[in-house]
């Protein structure tokens, strides 16, 4: 639904190509008061809120850190522009050279901001981009890990703007990346300039961030591996998350593991006339539609034995603490323009998009898909199916099970391979922790209200990681929307949520420094 905003945008082009686009108040500039407030319209799957209020100028009470964003919010929000504008996309090959200008732009932007012993590292794939600031051995160090990498943009017509070339509409900021993660990875750069710039810099902070979380973090297990020393740290921040609305803040405590596979049904040795050879030849497509239409039973459970075997059930005061947290399923519903939900037989659709596994088909092709008919039986049919694993679930247990179950139920007249791709464990973050309680702390002096805590069902393999091989647990400290589009067509971030975390991350900073 289109919004008017008591604010306009004014993009002005310049010599180099560029452009800048510039924040102001309704009113003239002239005449604007101290105590201006922009207020954006949302409507998410709570409902249509009004946000809360963002003043567009420094009050006198504000510390230097809050000044120094406040004059650089024209500046900061450009340059995200900028780092939208890179087509870095991990998955693709044809974008190598893109992923690694984008690693090299996120190594400027840490050296401008303060950082030092910034590095672009390479790996036998796409670079990580290292850089820290040490300002006291005794103080509590914070690595901040985010992914400058972006899913593939397709569909294309799908989108209603080019992905890549950032637009701004009712105070959202439409492109590939803009909620994941660059817009939200950035937050901490801009962030750490402004505290570096005030002076206020309470701890130390370290920065990792990587060029292959899209597709599974391979090589970054590797570097944490051999960089252990220099990864040394006493928590570990990430803004990869979302918040259930935006005046409704809240922090993911727990995220979903990953097994992800790719399977090739293969019939007969080539294509084959339909008219001659069908009917009597089975067709490879039709065989793994059925295959995969038994992989959940008619409760929605997924139909894979052993699959349940290691999942830890929730008890029935930890459910009851869960529904605590405001859900709209009617406007859930008509957010995603559903008649209605489905899914696991005895439980609620919250439950089921966090603590509970699940199985999807990803893609599925085969055949003729060009324009007109063919009438071809087709050799081969291909899927690719991710499965969203909770705690105790293994990955590799997961996706041993699958493979063994998918080539059992294959008929004989097929052939089937199963090819495992990437996957990561589920992790559970505490919330009685230090730097749990200084991002509550934090939340709550810029939202005005105490964060609730969540579980997410997303998820970020390198959360397991960190903890196994480092020792450090995490803060998902994100700012983003489950109405975001991440991963679909017209992906979008707020403005106000890009703001608002840079404001909140030094306060966290602030309050760690004090906890630890």
């Amino acid at each position: 639904m289109a919004t008017s905003l008591p604010c306009s945008w004014e993009e002005t082009t310049h010599s180099w190509g560029g452009s800048v686009v510039s924040w102001t108040s309704a009113l003239d500039r002239r005449t604007r008061s101290p105590t201006t407030k922009l207020h954006v319209p949302f409507r998410g799957i709570f409902g249509a809120q009004p946000l809360p209020p963002v003043s567009l100028t420094a009050a006198p009470s504000t510390s230097a850190t809050d000044a120094f964003i406040e004059a650089n919010k024209d500046r900061f929000l450009n340059e995200l522009l900028d780092l939208l504008r890179i087509p870095s996309v991990s998955a693709d090959p044809k974008y190598k050279s893109d992923v690694a200008r984008c690693a090299e732009a996120v190594a400027a932007r840490l050296r401008e901001a303060g950082a030092e012993k910034v590095e672009v590292c390479p790996t036998k794939g796409h670079p990580i981009v290292y850089g820290e600031k040490v300002v006291d051995p005794k103080k509590p160090t914070v690595l901040v890990y985010g992914h400058y990498d972006v899913q593939p943009p397709d569909p294309l017509d799908l989108w209603h703007s080019p992905p890549f070339e950032p637009v701004i509409k009712d105070g959202l900021i439409y492109a590939r990346g803009s909620a994941d993660d660059k817009g939200q990875f950035y937050m901490h750069v801009k962030a750490f300039e402004a505290m570096m710039r005030s002076n206020a810099l309470p701890c130390n902070v370290k920065f990792m961030i990587e060029g292959e979380e899209e597709v599974g973090s391979d090589n970054l297990g590797l570097f944490v591996k051999a960089n252990k020393e220099r990864l040394k740290a006493d928590v570990v921040l990430i803004s990869d998350t979302a918040m259930l609305a935006n005046d409704v803040p809240s922090i993911n405590t727990g995220l979903r593991g990953l097994s992800y596979l790719e399977v090739e049904v293969t019939g007969p040795n080539r294509d084959l006339h339909s008219g001659v050879y069908g009917g009597a030849v089975a067709n490879p497509i039709n065989t793994l539609c059925a295959m995969i239409a038994s992989l959940h039973d008619a409760d929605g459970r997924v139909n894979i034995p052993g699959f349940y075997n290691a999942v830890v059930e929730l008890s029935a005061a930890e459910r009851k603490a869960l529904a605590e947290a405001p859900f709209n399923e009617q406007e859930w519903m008509k957010d995603l323009g559903v008649n209605d939900v489905k899914g696991e037989k005895g439980y609620t659709t919250d439950e089921r998009c966090t603590i509970r596994p699940t199985l999807d088909v990803n893609g599925i092709w085969g055949g003729y898909i060009g324009e007109g008919a063919k009438t071809v039986l087709h050799s081969k049919a291909f899927a690719k199916i991710s499965m969203r694993l909770v705690p105790d679930q293994k990955s590799d247990t997961i996706t041993k099970l699958f493979a063994d179950h998918f080539k059992k139920i294959a008929p004989p007249y097929v052939k089937v391979e199963v090819r495992p791709h990437h996957g990561g464990e589920a992790a559970v973050t505490p919330i009685d922790s230090p730097a749990y309680q200084a991002a509550s702390l934090a939340m709550e002096e810029t939202f005005g209200k105490k964060p609730i805590p969540t579980r997410g069902g997303g998820s970020i393999p390198i959360v397991a990681l960190f903890e196994t091989e480092l020792g450090l647990k995490t803060v998902l400290f994100g700012f983003g929307l489950d109405s975001d589009n991440i991963h679909s067509p017209n992906e979008k971030y707020g403005v106000f949520n890009y703001f608002k975390g840079i404001s909140t991350i030094p306060r966290f900073f602030q309050h760690y420094a004090e906890l630890a």
